[in-house]
């Protein structure tokens, strides 16, 4: 598996609203894997989750983490991205479930009586199969 950086290919592909999932360690080292929203920002990637999250708990347990985009037109082209949340910080205002709503549905968030909780993940390796390998 590359390190990251990620190349540019791989970095046009991230920056669209695909399908995801992101897997985290329970306490015991089980993995869990969830579907879910994200958004490349930078270097670094974000997500968000409701305050009730087991996923919450884990991040703060282990914050490795493994993200597996998809390519939303072919779903044999994806890219997976290990890596740690390396700041979890409670999304007061909602301005960051806000920018990834936005990403993928056009609209603000529409929860808005629960808290949330932004996790910023840095990738530190990467592994593209499909169309999504670089050349």
């Amino acid at each position: 598996m590359p390190a990251s950086p990620l190349p540019d290919t791989l970095r046009d592909l991230l920056a669209k609203p695909n399908p995801a999932v992101i897997a985290t360690l329970r306490p015991d080292g089980q993995p869990v894997s969830v579907a879910t929203w994200y958004l490349l920002d930078g270097a670094r990637f974000l997500v968000t989750m409701d305050e009730g999250r087991k996923r919450l708990d884990h991040l703060r347990h282990d914050p490795r983490v493994s993200l597996t985009v998809l390519d939303a037109d072919d779903w044999y082209a994806h890219v997976s991205v290990q890596g740690r949340v390396v700041e979890l910080v409670e999304d007061t205002d909602l301005s960051d479930v806000d920018r990834i709503a936005r990403h993928y549905t056009g609209h603000p968030y529409r929860i808005r009586d629960r808290k949330r909780f932004s996790a910023w993940i840095e990738a530190e390796r990467w592994h593209a199969w499909g169309a999504a390998r670089p050349d």
